[in-house]
């Protein structure tokens, strides 16, 4: 790219169209503003000049015989493609234009445009890859993603390449799993592999809000909107422009709401509340929940529409008695970093330790063993920590290899499927605390409103002793 004395952005464009006195309008409109311009009569042979030629920006045709110009994007974004591509259609949709963006086309022009348009559209779009170029040589200075995730495990190297295959898309990502397995983790672990990385990572946990507050912090409001609104707020769409929204547990939202987020997902477009401007929002989102979708929109509490939007890509978290193997390094991991905030050696833990670690259930998954470890390493004496010193802090006091319950209360019982495990293990420890959530829920590693609303999931009706007793 260069400048010229007055500022004016330049560079080399390419102009993409079968209809050859469009492609020359184009390019003469191109020259004249002082760009280096190319001109290709079809897709495939722009793709055979780009083997050639650097160029900063694409302008093309939509509607192309033989490859399309939305065919011709999804081209350049496979082969990642560095510039940006400017769609010129006359059959301008919603639809078309957000399948372009969706693959990496910076902005869309509608046919018929004067030269003054097209001059300006390409002039930003140099600006925007000029902005980019920058970016990416922050990029090294983003710390390696695969360094975020503890583990050497089978279940986690899959995820791991799952990661890495869908980062680099700005495609929805619906991440599925039990508390506590780490889904805000992978989140971020997608926003860092992603060309997004040098922008923000915003994320909203949708159970810790009130319906009434929950549109107010994903669109923003203006002044005077509601009672308390004493000044305009900003909405985590708008803090996430250009980079990522996690929308945490996303169950919570109730369906009016579930509508407006639909609407963004699709046009990319809100509103604050209390306003009628349509503000428009440039973010990759990610939800995550630890429910069964597909039984929630089944049931009538999600809608079905929003969960295809949502479910473009699905990772599965796997829980930890899934990769026990990784419990040694997790333990290492965490003691590590409790040592940093305290200020002295890591804590060790002997073979019997780690052995009865690696032989529990983990029904709170790596949640749980980071607030185990973290308690242990705080109470650590000169001694290495022994079995006996974690036994108490299990639940029943026993790994599940080791475990006195009946074989039909067992949750590792052979042939047990995950929901009925879950269920069995969810009224076994709340049966050991006498029915008391509060207590049953510390244990479990989960918060007292996720366990009620495991509770409310599989259909439990109280009864006495087990589900009578709320904290």
């Amino acid at each position: 790219m260069t400048q010229t004395n007055d500022e004016q952005q330049t560079g080399r464009v390419l102009v993409v169209d079968d209809n050859a006195r469009a492609r020359q309008s184009m390019a003469d409109v191109l020259r004249h503003a002082r760009h280096e311009v190319f001109a290709c009569s079809s897709g495939r042979e722009a793709l055979q000049l780009l083997d050639t030629e650097a160029i900063d920006v694409v302008v093309t045709d939509l509607q192309m015989p033989g490859m399309t110009g939305l065919e011709l994007i999804r081209a350049l974004e496979a082969r990642k493609f560095d510039g940006q591509v400017v769609m010129v259609t006359a059959f301008a949709t919603v639809e078309a234009a957000v399948d372009a963006m969706r693959h990496g086309a910076f902005d869309f022009i509608e046919k018929p445009f004067d030269a003054e348009q097209l001059e300006q559209l390409v002039g930003r779009a140099l600006r925007q890859g000029g902005r980019d170029h920058a970016r990416s040589q922050i990029l090294s200075a983003v710390p390696d993603w695969h360094g975020l995730m503890v583990g050497q495990s089978e279940p986690l190297a899959t995820l791991r390449r799952r990661i890495a295959q869908v980062a680099p898309t700005d495609e929805t990502v619906l991440i599925t799993g039990e508390s506590g397995t780490g889904k805000e983790l992978v989140a971020r672990c997608l926003h860092a592999a992603s060309r997004r990385a040098t922008g923000a990572f915003v994320g909203l946990n949708c159970p810790a809000l009130s319906p009434q507050l929950m549109e107010s912090e994903l669109f923003g409001h203006e002044k005077g909107a509601f009672t308390s609104a004493d000044a305009p707020r900003v909405g985590r769409f708008e803090l996430a422009d250009r980079g990522t929204i996690l929308l945490d547990e996303i169950t919570e939202i109730d369906m009016p709401l579930q509508a407006k987020l639909l609407r963004v997902l699709q046009e990319k477009t809100y509103e604050r509340v209390g306003s009628s401007q349509s503000r428009t929002t440039n973010v990759r989102v990610i939800a995550s929940t630890n429910r069964d979708l597909r039984l929630e929109v089944t049931q009538g509490r999600f809608r079905q529409d929003l969960y295809y939007r949502l479910a473009v890509v699905l990772l599965e978290v796997p829980p930890l008695r899934h990769r026990l193997s990784d419990v040694p390094l997790l333990v290492n991991h965490v003691a590590g970093q409790v040592a940093g905030r305290l200020n002295r050696e890591p804590a060790q833990f002997s073979k019997s330790a780690l052995d009865l670690l690696c032989h529990y259930h983990w029904p709170g998954n790596v949640r749980e063993l980071e607030n185990l470890v973290t308690r242990a390493s705080v109470l650590a004496s000169d001694q290495p920590i022994s079995a006996d010193d974690l036994q108490d802090w299990l639940l029943e006091g026993e790994p599940v290899a080791k475990s006195s319950l009946p074989a039909e209360a067992n949750p590792l019982s052979a042939g047990t499927k995950l929901e009925d495990m879950e269920r069995k293990l969810i009224e076994a420890t709340l049966d050991h605390y006498d029915g008391h959530r509060a207590k049953a829920a510390q244990a479990l590693g989960i918060g007292i409103r996720t366990l009620t609303n495991k509770l409310r999931l599989y259909g439990y009706a109280p009864r006495a002793k087990v589900f009578a007793r709320v904290a």
